[in-house]
């Protein structure tokens, strides 16, 4: 991978929800991966961005289910011990609301429209690095563009 798809490669992880302290772990994942697709003899991708795009959000949608297994089993734990409290704050930042509304979209939808919009891939190119039909990825990115913005709204951000 060159640097360009390296930053890109951040990108797709950050705006995944991955934390900057693991972003270097996630690049030499994706590195690794195009390591063991070429060396198992397999045909290197045709477009290696967003190869890389896609193996990105794949690894942002598995840190996202390891966290979550981790925020059941620290609440089931904390509530053996400690009654329930509130949620904190309701923030107005629209950065901070996006962020909560891409975290609350099914893995799916969120996978489309971290690829659609922040990688910059198109609903084709999605769909062949995805192996989905191109209809899939334009009802997700439908489904997930309206939730989005049904909470956006629902937080009085916009």
């Amino acid at each position: 991978m060159d640097a360009a798809q390296e930053r890109r490669v951040r990108a797709v992880l950050a705006l995944g929800g991955v934390p900057q302290s693991d972003l270097p772990d996630g690049v030499q994942q994706v590195r690794l991966r195009l390591l063991e697709r070429t060396a198992s003899g397999r045909e290197g991708p045709r477009d290696v961005s967003a190869w890389a795009a896609v193996v990105a959000s794949n690894l942002a949608m598995d840190w996202h289910r390891a966290k979550r297994r981790q925020e059941r089993l620290g609440e089931r734990l904390a509530a053996l011990h400690e009654p329930a409290h509130p949620s904190g704050e309701e923030t107005s930042l629209l950065s901070l609301a996006v962020a909560r509304g891409l975290d609350e979209l099914p893995a799916a939808q969120r996978q489309v429209l971290v690829l659609r919009f922040f990688a910059d891939l198109s609903v084709r190119g999605i769909a062949e690095e995805l192996g989905i039909p191109e209809g899939t990825v334009k009802s997700r990115l439908h489904t997930a563009v309206r939730a989005l913005r049904d909470r956006l709204h629902e937080d009085e951000v916009v």
